[in-house]
């Protein structure tokens, strides 16, 4: 009996240890979603992004913004649609209802019904983007909830806003994702590059450099096809700094190549060139490095990897002069034909 207590005792510890772990991991996960993740104007929950676009006039915007919004809210396969366009003033306004899946098992389903506005207003070379009006219908429709009074600072974080309050946590990561996925593929669409451009050798190819809550849509020529080599001089010398002192003009798509190396292991690395381009930006209050492969190329190993290293070669030069260490970070599946889309968290960061 004796020894049986003891078992109990040591296996209780354990799972108190592993319970412990457990909880520590999802805390710094959660970081993402803490203070100011969920903005508020006037009280209301809205998600605002400016894009610059650098020589697409407002029709063009508009146009690419029209044909996305459409695209986009066709897919919920419900009464979602565009509602209202005013071309003198650029503004396109869309509806969406669709499904939010916290936990899906083959003996339960928890999910909730979420219904938004869209509204992009389009002028030359620049686009802001709102995704607003944000309500919860849950437990199909038997429980009512806004965003204001569900998942705001004030309802879903501690008092010392340093936690997720547990019966709302799911309800504020979901909604943060969600609209971060919104984000990302109207940025894709409004970088995307027409069929005819692709084929060219010399070809026009996207990089967005975010900045909290703007966006820089640029276009630059690149030649793609070449080798890049991806091993640093040993007399190269590096200065390391901090992630958030970054410069997005540090890497400039045109001015060079930005080379993801997988693997640490010198005779087992993995190299890609992401041909479709990248940048430097912000996301949720942490640096992070956008790299984009092209529809063409082989992502597999990304998709296995956790950390990767990102190095962007200018143009005539054989080392490196940008190093970043990244966390990969969960990012959109793409569309179709469209460039796929890595974000990684910069956790190191080296510069020449």
């Amino acid at each position: 009996m004796r020894k049986l207590n003891q078992f109990l005792l040591v296996l209780c510890c354990l799972l108190l240890a592993v319970g412990t772990q457990a909880q520590d991991n999802q805390d710094n996960q959660d970081s993402k979603y803490l203070a100011g993740a969920v903005p508020e104007v006037n009280g209301k929950v809205v998600f605002t992004k400016e894009f610059t676009i650098p020589g697409m006039s407002k029709k063009e915007i508009m146009d690419r913004v029209k044909q996305w919004m459409t695209e986009r809210l066709s897919q919920n396969g419900n009464n979602s649609r565009v509602v209202y366009t005013n071309e003198e003033n650029g503004q396109v306004v869309g509806l969406g209802e669709e499904w939010i899946v916290f936990r899906s098992t083959i003996l339960s389903l928890d999910r909730t019904e979420i219904s938004y506005q869209l509204t992009a207003l389009c002028q030359p070379e620049h686009c802001t983007f709102k995704i607003e009006k944000i309500r919860f219908s849950y437990r199909e429709g038997e429980e009512h909830y806004t965003a204001e009074e569900w998942i705001t600072d004030k309802y879903a974080l501690n008092k010392k806003k340093t936690k997720l309050v547990r019966g709302l946590a799911k309800w504020r990561r979901k909604t943060v994702d969600f609209a971060d996925a919104l984000t990302q593929s109207m940025a894709q669409a409004l970088s995307a590059i027409p069929d005819a451009e692709v084929a060219k050798k010399e070809k026009e190819t996207p990089a967005i450099v975010a900045d909290n809550d703007q966006i820089l849509i640029n276009t630059q020529p690149i030649t793609t096809g070449e080798k890049v080599p991806v091993t640093a001089a040993a007399d190269t010398q590096y200065k390391e700094i901090a992630p958030d002192q970054l410069s997005a003009g540090l890497i400039q798509m045109g001015g060079g190549k930005l080379v993801i190396v997988i693997g640490t292991d010198e005779f087992n690395m993995t190299t890609l060139t992401a041909n479709a381009g990248g940048s430097l930006g912000k996301m949720s209050g942490k640096t992070v490095i956008f790299t984009y492969l092209a529809p063409d190329q082989p992502y597999e190993s990304m998709e296995q990897a956790q950390n990767y290293t990102v190095r962007f070669y200018p143009n005539g030069q054989d080392t490196p002069s940008v190093i970043l260490e990244c966390k990969k970070m969960p990012s959109q599946a793409p569309l179709e034909g469209q460039p796929r889309m890595y974000i990684g968290e910069v956790l190191k960061a080296s510069v020449k």
